[in-house]
């Protein structure tokens, strides 16, 4: 019998854990540690955040499904990864620590013959003095966080409607935040709710970003066919948010928040700041902190993770001009390099490069968006793993592995509503394939002009609705879900 660990029960670490039971079966065994207790369809977030879903509409009890399933679950944190055991045995193990219940803070060590880390990103609000909840700010990165960003709204949105002025902040709260597309819609959507209470006379509607040029949204931008035409993103970010009478900041690294006021860094070295009554800022990423151990209990978190804290996968990590970077050298199975039995899925891996090209600021600060990882790319990378790992186990022995996931030649859709409901609400959409420019094979537009399109129209909005209900469908495991698309 083969044991499978997985780390996490986000998209991705949901989706290898549901394939991996679905194809080993009852012969081997699958595990998924996760901190949290419930599965969230994170891109619904935003309508937490703007009152128009509940949070149980987002997310539900992971523990139910696991049971029906098979999978062991565990509602704990990973601490450490020892690859090689111990000294005394060879067999590799996770450290984890129980976050709930009687066994609160308590470690338990659990063994495996293949992990797959899935942890995804530690919000890392502390990179930015004052952001997030805990701070002077609001954010949409979980369900809990939606439905605080939301009660904050609600107070500025009465505030309004008591005829007092109120100025909205949205975007990016990092200098090399990722995720620009969740805050391009929370903006829209705000947009359209002051619109609805006919309050657009009493808003300032300002989305600040780290992007050189809108659009950008990490991907290092794209042009996309529209109405037969080739336009490129800042045009189509451009046009939607003057629609929605958004004003923008952009080349901006926000590095602290006081109460009611942003300070943010520009590309030219200035240091000017922005005052807001509401804001709703993305934090930057990190990777979630997990140390790792040889069998003489030596660290060798450096072997298994980038400084940044996302982990070394089969990707060409050496040092070039961006100008050298490649498509090829972005990573198809997710493999440790250095523990073949190890794979990281979704955002958990380090990317080789950034897709946006690297800026930085006269006084040395980094300032530039980080590589988008969320949604349909981890899930299909999620799915990947999974089932390379399971025909490994079948065959009992290594393999050269036929699925590949790069992100080179993958492709992703974003749906990014602007309300809500049946015939108020409509979305921009956008496709890109694939999802990592490669110059080499489209010189001329990075990618396949004829795949990579976007639209603006009722009919995106009730694609969105739908996607919404087809995933938590999928995710819940309910009748042929596996015939669902990731």
């Amino acid at each position: 019998m083969a044991k499978v660990l997985v780390l996490g029960a986000g998209i991705s670490g949901h989706t290898a854990a549901a394939f991996l039971k679905k194809k080993l079966g009852i012969k081997h065994q699958v595990v998924v540690v996760s901190p949290s207790a419930y599965y969230q369809w994170v891109p619904s977030n935003i309508w937490v955040g703007i009152g128009q879903m509940t949070v149980d509409q987002v997310r539900f009890k992971i523990e139910t499904v696991y049971k029906r399933w098979g999978i062991e679950y565990k509602q704990a944190k990973a601490v450490s990864i020892h690859p090689e055991g111990t000294t005394e045995t060879n067999r590799p193990f996770v450290t984890i620590e129980y976050v709930i219940g009687d066994k609160m803070g308590q470690t338990e060590t659990v063994d495996y013959d293949f992990l797959v880390n899935a942890t995804g990103p530690k919000l890392n609000f502390e990179a930015t003095p004052g952001l997030g909840p805990k701070g002077y700010t609001t954010s949409v990165c979980s369900f809990d966080h939606a439905a605080h960003a939301w009660e904050e709204l609600q107070k500025s949105l009465a505030k309004m409607e008591a005829g007092e002025h109120q100025t909205f902040l949205v975007g990016t709260g990092h200098a090399l935040a990722t995720c620009q597309g969740a805050a391009f819609e929370y903006i829209l959507n705000i947009a359209f709710e002051i619109k609805k209470r006919n309050l657009q006379h009493l808003a300032d509607l300002i989305w600040i970003t780290n992007e050189y040029e809108l659009g950008d949204f990490g991907m290092g931008g794209a042009f996309v066919k529209r109405g037969g035409y080739v336009t490129p993103t800042r045009v189509f970010a451009e046009s939607i948010l003057a629609e929605y009478g958004i004003r923008w900041i952009k080349r901006a690294g926000v590095n602290k928040i006081e109460p009611g006021i942003a300070h943010y860094e520009n590309l030219a070295g200035e240091y000017l700041s922005q005052k807001f009554d509401f804001a709703m800022l993305i934090p930057g990423f990190a990777g979630a902190g997990i140390k790792a151990f040889d069998k003489n209990n030596q660290d060798i978190t450096s072997v298994l993770f980038r400084p940044s804290g996302f982990m070394t996968v089969d990707a060409d990590y050496s040092v070039k001009p961006f100008e050298d970077w490649a498509a090829s050298d972005w990573p198809e199975t997710y493999q440790n390099p250095t523990y073949d039995n190890i794979f990281a899925s979704g955002i958990a891996f380090a990317p080789p490069h950034s897709m946006s090209k690297p800026m930085t600021t006269p006084n040395g600060t980094a300032l530039f968006p980080s590589p988008p990882r969320t949604g349909m790319p981890s899930g299909v990378i999620g799915k990947v793993v999974a089932l390379n790992i399971v025909e490994r186990i079948q065959a009992g022995k290594k393999i050269e592995y036929k699925h590949k996931a790069s992100m080179s030649r993958m492709a992703a859709a974003c749906i990014v509503s602007a309300g809500y409901g049946f015939m108020s609400g409509k979305a921009a959409t956008m496709t890109v394939s694939p999802i990592v420019p490669d110059w080499d094979k489209y010189p001329e537009w990075g990618r396949d002009i004829n795949a990579t399109v976007g639209e603006v129209g009722l009919a995106g909005h009730w694609i969105k609705l739908f996607l919404h209900y087809m995933f938590m469908h999928k995710a819940k495991g309910y009748p042929f879900w596996w015939l669902l698309p990731e």
